[in-house]
């Protein structure tokens, strides 16, 4: 009986993309890192820079300012990302890379613990590290990705990584909200208090969980043993293959076109995670709705990243992405008119629908055209797309607050990113793409 459970969960765990121990380590590392993302990036951390951080400033400003640290973080680790992928690539460095990013990430979070009123240039700040810390991480994470998992498992180890990081992000989220709402429950003096514990939890969820990725998968192989340039130093080797990795992303054009059609729909996903709080706490929706449905997001977002990989698997990624195109866009045209705290509640329902399915299959589509020995230079370059894409939108935010007073109108420029994007992604060749990345092996 023990052998017959145990050959359903290796079955189960097969089906899931899960089935070896290197694949589920990896995938729990979305699990550690989304409770960042769900709880600093999304939820309590921009509302409690509003209502609390920079309470004695105006709601506009208090947005603007936001706004400003988020570009400030993904500026710099856009700049940085291509020579810390070429570097990592070549030293295999590639674990001690994240391992670094992870700490200064998790060091951040917990000081958020120490915002008080009055705090938005403290907050601001550890923001824009905290930021940088998560947004490095990934960069080296999603390079150990097309080492550990055959073409055929992509798809599914990347949703699936995406799934875990929604129902991890979502329960802790689901924690720190229970906090919020009843700190007298708790023993927590009060709501800006239990945000503040919030914080901290969200430093310890993020270490702990990540513990496994370090114990289990191995860091792949680098190339400075074969290198020739061995003693010009770590630095100008690194350079030099960076300089080599720009040429060759004009060879693997279906790779370079496929870059500049996610830089362009990312932007408008990217403004929707980091703007919605902040942007709904300007027009009015209540904190505990705003942060409702941010939670909503994540169960509605569990089933969905697992719907979206099977989606790929019938009828190909790309027109999977293309699905979840479609649905943004409808988004976007909510977003503009949302006057209530149902459209936030519908809004909330249809970004779940949609938002791991995109960005996990971008993830694998991209993996899948790129050569895996250089794995980390080339996902430094989508980190840099998907950076920048985080860049615009709250950029134009921030613009749009300064000179209308108002964020509605900078919904609808969300829709131009969509519709771009899309329209530069019917054009990738896939299978040529796949073709050239196998070639070069």
């Amino acid at each position: 009986m023990a052998y017959t459970l145990s050959a359903r969960t290796s079955r189960w765990l097969h089906r899931l993309g899960l089935g070896r121990p290197e694949l589920r380590a990896w995938a729990l590392y979305d699990w550690a890192n989304s409770a960042f993302v769900t709880t600093v990036m999304a939820a309590v951390f921009p509302i409690y820079f509003s209502s609390v951080a920079a309470a004695d400033l105006p709601p506009a400003v208090a947005t603007a300012r936001f706004a400003m640290a988020t570009t400030i973080a993904l500026t710099g680790i856009a700049v940085a990302a291509p020579f810390l992928g070429a570097l990592a690539d070549y030293a295999a460095v590639k674990k001690k890379m994240l391992g670094i990013f992870l700490g200064l990430g998790v060091l951040a979070t917990a000081d958020m613990a120490f915002i008080q009123r009055g705090d938005w240039a403290l907050a601001a700040v550890l923001f824009i590290l905290a930021d940088i810390g998560a947004a490095g991480s990934f960069i080296f994470y999603d390079a150990l990705l097309p080492h550990i998992a055959s073409d055929e498992e992509l798809d599914r180890v990347s949703t699936t990584g995406y799934a875990l990081g929604y129902l991890g992000g979502g329960l802790l989220l689901a924690l720190n909200l229970a906090w919020i709402r009843r700190p007298d429950f708790f023993g927590i003096a009060d709501a800006a208090a239990a945000a503040r514990l919030s914080f901290l939890s969200v430093a310890v969820w993020w270490l702990v969980f990540s513990i496994p990725l370090f114990r289990q998968v191995a860091e792949p192989r680098g190339q400075s043993a074969v290198d020739e340039r061995l003693g010009e130093g770590l630095f100008w080797v690194a350079l030099a293959r960076l300089g080599k990795t720009l040429r060759a992303l004009h060879t693997y054009k279906q790779a370079f076109l496929f870059l500049v059609a996610f830089l362009l729909y990312n932007d408008g996903i990217g403004t929707i995670i980091r703007m919605a709080a902040v942007y709904g706490m300007e027009i009015g929706i209540p904190q505990n709705t705003l942060i409702a449905a941010i939670l909503l997001v994540q169960f509605v977002g569990l089933p969905c990243a697992f719907l979206f990989g099977s989606i790929a698997e019938h009828l190909g990624t790309k027109a999977a992405i293309f699905l979840a195109l479609t649905v943004y866009v409808a988004i976007s045209i909510i977003g503009y008119f949302m006057q209530t705290a149902m459209h936030f509640y519908l809004m909330a329902i249809l970004v779940g629908t949609v938002q791991g399915g995109s960005q996990a299959l971008s993830r694998s589509l991209f993996a899948s055209m790129i050569p895996r020995a250089r794995s980390a230079e080339f996902f430094a370059f989508f980190a840099i797309c998907e950076k920048f894409a985080g860049l615009f939108g709250p950029a134009i935010f921030a613009g749009t607050v300064m000179i209308t007073g108002s964020s509605r109108h900078a919904v609808l420029a969300i829709l131009a990113f969509f519709i771009t994007g899309g329209l530069l992604l019917a054009r990738v060749d896939v299978a040529e793409g796949q073709q050239m990345a196998r070639q070069a092996g």
